[in-house]
């Protein structure tokens, strides 16, 4: 049988005005097709976006996009994407790139990524979307694992990714570069091609996608998806988003990560709605949310720190009369941001759970809007059969009691669900037991049904797939008293973050936890240049945490000790010299002292002076620092260890902050 008739279902079921006739009809669309047995063979870009949307809407728009810095604009139509993405595949085709090659695209949010998508799914490539904030290192290795036999990237990239190459002794069959470099091809040259591409031969079954999880305890893990369970899975992303055929859809959210493949891609494409892409550099949210209001977007979805910005602003100033939904995934919202954004804009904003390994399971769907519950993160959405079960895998029935959310397979296999970790069947044999996925998530729900979120399965973090609110770890960057730094990523936006989780007794002194935190925010109120930015505070999973940009370079220890060797200086009178002149002496030696030998945190510590009150974190490795510092250091260093000393601050990034501001 041809799927085409499940999508036509699909969308038929997304305009239903009746919020009770369409969560009835969810139930029995989704009943129906987790028993309905798929064709033994299926190209989505052929058959759904080229044989329904191109040929039933060929002229609507399916993609619009704008670069927030420049205000460059493009948009195109079904047919017009198809054929970008056709002549891509030519392309690729010419360079001996065949069926079952993995293709790379280290860019970002710019239409030749969905081209390269589109093709990728045509011609029966293994797509491997990469983060463009990937260091060397990080892509060497994806490459040592996986090797690449076509790469699109952006020429800011190309050295690194050149680089990496050579290290890993990797040869591609061809090297696309957005932009111009020696030894690629420039992008431009593929438009010489036919926009007209034969579909290849995929089965249902044929790993289509690969997406990398990074990895501390243990290698990174590659996700594979396959031709059906995220072209087909993806059916319950749209249904909890509630995209309706020709809604304009945007997410804000970076290529290289999963979500833009659910969100940006598949929920508007499956349906024949429109997606968008705003590129940016640092993210403006005056101008974003004009841009929303500009393409009068209908849905929108973003993470929980972008919401918490928003409603910072005057809304009033914006048009939302063309919203409909709004959407968030990462973490449960306060209440009162989605109470300030439901005043300006009259939708709530909806949360929804997954996982790379999965579509969208739990959520809260359009018909819920009036009776969610603030915190919960909805139900499961019925292409899963999900459950909680005890540690012994005995299925949890009782409401408010933590267990592990598990997807069960005995009734149905969930089409949503990754077919495997690819090239690693130990891996993929631990996760799937006794006919049951375990997430490592834990939940509970309550008597009426809502779901709650409760955390990890593990003790704060083990694994590196582990999420603190809407960031990835990656790795441990130290551990001290008060708790654990991670180096992160932002998982929408692909920011790169240092997250530091407050762990041990601190964290368990409520007046000590609620203090310091009040700080960080008051910090995190403050824009000049020598500070370093907080990005987020929160609370995920029972465990507090802040998010700093990732400065790199070297630590505060090995700087200090540098410049006091070449100036013949003791460097434990240096540290103690920076200790009272940063901070008086209301700061402990040991804040700058032998916890400074180690990148990890030493606590936080507020010293009084007269004028001003200087508010120290992370004190151990500074990043930037404010002139208040500057002049207390110039007072007890002296002008040539000054010099030296802030030469080499100024001249590096340093991997852990300090925080210094006037109150």
């Amino acid at each position: 049988m041809s799927l085409e008739s499940i999508y036509r279902e699909a969308m038929a079921l997304n305009t239903i005005t009746d919020m009770g006739k369409r969560e009835s009809t969810a139930k029995a669309f989704f009943e129906k097709l987790n028993q309905t047995a798929l064709p033994e063979k299926f190209n989505w870009a052929a058959e759904i976006f080229e044989g329904m949307h191109v040929k039933e809407r060929g002229e609507q728009p399916a993609l619009i996009w704008t670069d927030l810095v420049t205000d460059e604009e493009r948009q195109y139509t079904y047919k017009e994407l198809a054929a970008k993405g056709n002549k891509f595949l030519n392309f690729v085709r010419k360079q001996g790139v065949e069926k079952g090659d993995n293709l790379y695209m280290l860019t970002p949010i710019v239409p030749e990524t969905w081209f390269a998508s589109f093709a990728g799914l045509k011609g029966g490539l293994v797509s491997v979307p990469t983060a463009t904030t990937m260091t060397e290192r990080e892509i060497q290795f994806r490459f040592e694992a996986y090797e690449p036999d076509v790469i699109v990237a952006f020429e800011g990239l190309t050295d690194l990714v050149d680089d990496a190459l050579q290290k890993a002794d990797c040869r591609p069959k061809a090297k696309i570069v957005l932009g111009s470099k020696d030894g690629w091809v420039p992008y431009t040259r593929i438009d010489m091609e036919s926009p007209e591409a034969d579909p290849a031969d995929v089965g249902k079954d044929d790993v289509l996608f690969c997406f990398f999880t990074s990895g501390t305890t243990g290698l990174p893990k590659r996700v594979g998806h396959s031709a059906t369970s995220y072209p087909v899975g993806h059916l319950s992303t749209a249904v909890i988003q509630g995209l309706e055929p020709g809604d304009v859809h945007h997410n804000l959210s970076a290529p290289g990560w999963a979500k833009w493949a659910w969100s940006s891609f598949f929920a508007p494409f499956n349906l024949g709605a429109t997606a968008t892409g705003f590129n940016f550099t640092a993210l403006d949210v005056g101008k974003y949310l004009a841009t929303i209001d500009r393409y009068k977007v209908n849905s929108f979805c973003a993470p929980p720190t972008a919401w918490r910005a928003f409603v910072g602003l005057d809304l009033g100033k914006y048009d939302f009369s063309a919203m409909k939904y709004s959407l968030s995934a990462g973490e449960p919202l306060n209440p009162e941001v989605i109470e300030q954004w439901k005043k300006a804009t009259g939708t709530e904003i909806r949360d929804f759970y997954g996982q790379t390994e999965s579509t969208c399971m739990i959520g809260n769907p359009p018909w819920m809007e009036g009776r969610m519950r603030f915190g919960s993160f909805g139900y499961p959405s019925h292409m899963y059969d999900v459950i909680l079960t005890d540690d012994e895998g005995n299925e949890v029935t009782e409401p408010d009691v933590t267990g592990h959310i598990v997807i069960r397979l005995s009734n149905w296999r969930a089409l949503g669900l990754f077919h495997e970790y690819i090239d690693d069947p130990e891996k993929t044999q631990g996760a799937f037991i006794n006919n049951l996925y375990f997430t490592g998530d834990k939940a509970s729900f309550d008597k009426d049904g809502y779901w709650w979120f409760v955390g990890r399965s593990d003790d704060v973090i083990k694994s590196s797939d582990y999420r603190v609110g809407p960031f990835e770890v990656q790795a441990l960057l130290g551990v001290g008293g008060m708790g654990q730094v991670w180096r992160a990523v932002h998982v929408e936006s692909g920011t790169r973050a240092a997250v530091k989780l407050l762990t041990g007794e601190r964290a368990a002194q409520t007046s000590f936890v609620r203090r310091l935190f009040d700080e960080i925010r008051a910090t995190a109120r403050l824009d000049h240049p020598n500070l370093v930015p907080v990005i987020d505070v929160g609370e995920a999973g029972g465990v507090r945490y802040l998010a700093m940009e990732l400065v790199r370079g070297r630590s505060l220890h090995e700087v200090i000790r540098t410049a006091a060797q070449r100036l013949h200086i003791a460097p434990d009178a240096a540290f103690g010299a920076l200790a009272r002149g940063v901070s008086g002496a209301g700061v402990r030696r040991r804040a700058l002292g032998s916890d400074a030998n180690r990148e990890q945190p030493s606590g936080s510590a507020v010293a009084h002076r007269q004028d001003p009150v200087v508010l120290v974190v992370n004190i151990n490795a500074i990043g930037k620092i404010s002139q208040v510092a500057i002049y207390s250091l110039i007072e007890v260093f002296g002008i040539p260890l000054f010099v030296e000393l802030f030469h080499s601050l100024y001249q590096m990034l340093m991997r852990n902050f300090l925080f210094v501001c006037q109150k």
